[in-house]
């Protein structure tokens, strides 16, 4: 059996995603209007919205109840 390959992140997963999502922005702006543009700034909400959530998630008022 193989052995699972581990890595330790050494960014938080919200400043991965921000980055990813400032790729996808730069990628956007440099394509003419169109369909692949209106692609790549999608996925870029797609980010952001996962950054949000993942936020959400880990707020504290979501705890369990005492």
């Amino acid at each position: 059996m193989q052995k699972r390959r581990r890595f330790k992140q050494t960014r938080s997963l919200e400043e991965r995603l921000a980055d990813v999502a400032k790729l996808l922005r730069g990628k956007a702006e440099k394509l003419p209007p169109g369909r692949l543009r209106d692609i790549a700034e999608r996925k870029a909400r797609q980010v952001d919205t996962a950054c949000y959530l993942s936020q959400w998630l880990q707020s504290p008022g979501l705890r369990a109840p005492d």
